[in-house]
């Protein structure tokens, strides 16, 4: 993005994927902004989420993540939200990737300056996680997360799950939010041939970290209702580390078991070019070959 020397990434999770009119308002803070770019945004009506993809200068970046937020406060009511995807809020998950002479620890620290501002202006109660986490028990958004919106009120109560910021109570409607700072992650799915989401579950716990499974993987299982199929949905956390293929083909692995196919896979969000070359390489056999060798590597230098 040409003019700008200090780039982040901000990839919110909303928790609205059905009502085209909320979720135009939600995306609307990110359009037409300077030193801001909506790069993405995609809506599951089974998960009942939106994921958006956005690159800026921090401190207008930091403004239009702010007025998103306070949309999606306003729109989205938790206690008639029904969906497929984990969520304990509105605004479910606030990640901040470093992109251009930003480092990681620089973006935690902007990540705790949005959580408290967000916390004071709609009274909303903030876990700091990732590299924001301020104890090692909370790194792991999962077990933020654990018990859901459903359950938040009482989980709060206790000491150990005080927020970071923000009342000791979830807000009404929006819950609770995470914000925090991490490195790149590619959001992907494999879908399987069956309807039985035992298959699913089962399977997500052969390929994640928490299980005994890959290391940078995180997964559970979810129906796809409209589709009549299940899913393997995942988190690869370090791409580099735990490549696509690999989980691609441990899955298949373990579908076999239970004499089901891989039917498609799918990313969600924006995907680092590293991360499907890297699965293109495996496939397609190529010796020798690095990243140098991409066409679009080489004009962008």
């Amino acid at each position: 993005m040409p003019g700008m020397k200090r780039i982040l990434e901000c990839v919110p999770n909303f928790s609205e994927g059905r009502d085209l009119n909320k979720i135009e308002k939600i995306v609307n803070p990110f359009r037409a902004k300077e030193n801001v770019k909506l790069l993405d945004y995609q809506k599951d009506e089974d998960h009942n989420r939106m994921v958006v993809t956005l690159v800026g200068e921090p401190t207008a970046l930091k403004q239009a993540v702010v007025e998103a937020i306070g949309v999606a406060v306003e729109l989205i009511d938790m206690r008639k939200h029904k969906g497929q995807h984990p969520r304990m809020g509105a605004v479910d998950v606030v990640p901040f990737i470093p992109i251009k002479n930003v480092t990681l620890k620089e973006a935690a620290i902007f990540s705790k300056d949005v959580a408290r501002e967000v916390s004071e202006k709609y009274a909303l109660p903030v876990f700091l996680y990732e590299e924001s986490a301020t104890a090692p028990a909370r790194q792991n958004l999962a077990v933020i997360r654990k018990g859901e919106f459903e359950k938040m009120a009482e989980k709060i109560k206790n000491p150990e799950w005080k927020p970071d910021f923000g009342p000791d109570k979830i807000h009404p409607t929006a819950g609770v939010t995470a914000i925090g700072a991490r490195m790149p992650l590619v959001a992907f799915n494999v879908n399987l041939g069956t309807n039985d989401l035992n298959i699913a579950n089962q399977i997500a716990k052969c390929v994640r970290h928490i299980s005994g499974g890959l290391r940078y993987c995180k997964g559970i299982g979810i129906e796809l209702k409209d589709r009549g199929i299940v899913q393997v949905s995942m988190n690869m956390t370090d791409y580099q580390k735990t490549s696509l293929y690999r989980v691609f083909e441990l899955i298949k692995i373990e579908a076999k078991r239970y004499g089901v196919n891989i039917v498609g896979s799918e990313v969600i969000g924006l995907v680092p070019m590293e991360a499907l070359v890297d699965a293109a390489v495996y496939y397609l056999g190529i010796e020798r070959f690095t990243m140098e060798q991409v066409l679009e590597t080489r004009i962008w230098e």
